[in-house]
């Protein structure tokens, strides 16, 4: 069975990528009735903190060195992680923006399996190479301001640009994002933002 994983990324189920997320996921199951949706709400599932044999194990596999113990028990639990997100055949992000970036538990799934032989390798001569399969990859980015038509009120999108970038350094290039915003200020502009981004999302879903 083909299987779409959604990362649920924002702490509050009334938010407006959750709500963008939960438009998707419907039209989405209507148009794939056949597909299983692995949902992994980064707020409630437990994910390592990356301190102690965790960071031991990312540079013993850097050096070539063997794991001991804690080093072997942590790198399972970043390899558990990286396999979930390897057999999804389609991924959802669904994230607000915090502070012009992401949201820490996003930062911290990404710092968990971006591991050495886990989901990129390096060879001194040529560099870095990933090892993930590309797969179709859908970001839900709400903010507060509105990045889609430019008016950012001063200020900067870092979180696409990272998102863009961290997946493309484990092999996902094919990263599509719909941002929702205005998020925050007059009631109507939010409201158009929000029939907007729900209109094409509902439209992707049924092709993605």
């Amino acid at each position: 069975m083909p299987k779409l994983l959604h990362l649920s990324c924002s702490p509050r189920a009334d938010s407006e990528s959750s709500a963008g997320a939960r438009i998707f996921l419907d039209s989405f199951r209507q148009a794939h009735p056949d597909w299983d949706i692995d949902v992994a709400d980064l707020w409630r599932e437990r994910m390592p903190e990356f301190v102690g044999p965790i960071v031991e194990a990312k540079y013993a596999r850097m050096k070539g060195q063997a794991f001991n113990d804690p080093q072997r028990d942590s790198f399972a639990e970043a390899e558990r992680m990286a396999m979930r997100f390897s057999l999804a055949d389609r991924v959802l992000i669904s994230t607000p923006m915090w502070n012009f970036g992401i949201p820490y538990k996003l930062k911290q799934w990404f710092d968990v399996i971006i591991q050495p032989g886990l989901t990129f390798r390096f060879d001194p001569a040529q560099g870095y190479f990933p090892l993930l399969k590309d797969r179709p990859t859908l970001v839900i980015l709400a903010s507060g301001s509105d990045f889609a038509t430019g008016m950012n009120r001063g200020r900067i999108d870092m979180a696409t640009p990272y998102l863009r970038e961290a997946l493309r350094f484990i092999g996902v290039s094919s990263v599509s994002f719909v941002p929702i915003g205005p998020t925050a200020g007059p009631v109507e502009p939010i409201r158009t933002a929000r029939e907007s981004a729900h209109r094409r999302l509902a439209e992707m879903a049924r092709r993605f």
